[in-house]
């Protein structure tokens, strides 16, 4: 359960006292799709199918629910030894601002405390760069001494068919 004090986007933050935090196993997908579309992820809201799929195949997922309602979810992917890819971090955004991602990323961590590497991709915006470092992780930029450095394909971007960036 979180507790929280204040007043936030039109929902009292007192309520947050009833988020319920929970480990599990599968999600519906009428909820996936309401959640992931309400912070503006359309490409997985417009594929259900897939989305669906892919958090039935996370190594790893959490929600967080306010009466029964899907508020927020964090998934990864994991080895269980030498890795943690967290893929997904999203709130409603009525209910962000409120400890619920702090919460959902904090289970996420504990789950996978023993694993070496915890790794994640994020959009460029301050707002996420500051609430990752707050919870431990380095942007690689700027480790020191300087030579870890991160690399990724996405299909459909970048100059070759594959989709593999240079």
């Amino acid at each position: 359960m979180l507790s929280g004090g204040g007043e936030t986007r039109g929902r009292r933050a007192a309520s947050v006292s009833c988020v319920q935090i929970e480990a599990v196993e599968t999600v519906d997908a009428d909820e996936l799709v309401a959640l992931y579309g309400s912070v503006g992820w359309s490409a997985y809201a417009a594929d259900p199918e897939s989305l669906a799929m892919a958090i039935a195949r996370s190594t790893y997922v959490v929600t967080a629910r306010h009466d029964g309602e899907l508020i927020g979810l964090a998934r990864g992917l994991s080895d269980d030894v030498a890795i943690f890819y967290l893929q997904d971090v999203l709130v409603h955004p009525e209910w962000q601002q409120q400890g619920v991602g702090r919460a959902l990323l904090t289970a996420c961590l504990e789950r996978f405390a023993h694993v070496r590497q915890k790794v994640l991709l994020t959009d460029d915006e301050e707002r996420q760069h500051r609430f990752y470092e707050s919870m431990g992780y380095r942007d690689t930029r700027g480790i020191t001494p300087p030579g870890l450095h991160a690399f990724v394909q996405i299909r459909g971007m970048g100059p070759d068919t594959d989709g593999a960036t240079s």
